[in-house]
């Protein structure tokens, strides 16, 4: 049985998060049992069809910047490895060791452990910091493009081309393009980006964010 989780992360000086709640599918996805990693073809089918956007596959380092999407809903998948996902803070400091193993950062938020199988879906505004990535390997988008869509005339059969490495995700997005904001910003921005039809996972069923998200944009704001 899939665990859901949720977390509800209220506003701080620095980041707006959002009146929906940041929401773990633990183990939602299938994994080879060669491999333990999961399909990027068969999760991009998967999130295509509820109408979420693929944009990128990529293979994260040690750490990364604590941001934000301001203008669109994220959804993660973990296809391969683990790591810790800081949620909900914002860095403090441009140093990545102090921001990452150290107290550079604002306090609370959520750190999360994450690992092939799991999604995550963020709500615009929800900051997040992927860190101590396992196996260690280099930064790299895997998937053909800029990281803003699948550029590929068969989207299936190049994705089913990426060989996985390292601890990877699956991005894909409702509601526009992403941007990156680390801090600050005009907070109504994301708040009001409107709800998904369709949970990226459970498409119209009433499980994930169709039952958990409150309705439109102006719904969402009200609520802050």
């Amino acid at each position: 049985m899939t665990q859901i989780h949720e977390y509800h992360l209220p506003p701080t000086d620095l980041i707006p998060n959002s009146p929906r709640p940041l929401l773990h599918y633990k183990n939602v996805l299938p994994r080879d049992p060669s491999t333990a990693q999961c399909s990027p073809v068969k999760t991009w089918a998967l999130f295509t069809r509820n109408k979420w956007s693929v944009h990128w596959i990529f293979r994260y380092s040690h750490t990364q910047v604590s941001h934000y999407h301001s203008q669109a809903h994220e959804c993660m998948a973990v296809l391969s490895g683990t790591a810790r996902i800081r949620f909900g803070v914002a860095d403090t400091s441009s140093n990545m060791d102090a921001n990452t193993d150290g107290t550079a950062h604002e306090a609370g938020g959520v750190e999360l452990d994450a690992e092939a199988g799991d999604v995550f879906v963020i709500p615009a505004g929800v900051a997040h910091k992927t860190h101590h990535a396992r196996p260690a390997a280099a930064f790299a988008l895997l998937s053909p493009g800029t990281g803003h869509g699948i550029e590929a005339g068969d989207p299936e059969r190049a994705l089913g081309e990426v060989r996985l490495d390292g601890f990877t995700m699956m991005g894909a997005y409702s509601g526009g393009d992403w941007d990156f904001v680390a801090a600050g910003g005009e907070f109504e921005t994301p708040w009001a980006v409107p709800k998904p039809g369709l949970d990226p996972v459970w498409g119209s069923e009433s499980v994930g964010l169709c039952k958990k998200w409150v309705g439109s944009g102006i719904a969402a704001r009200a609520r802050i």
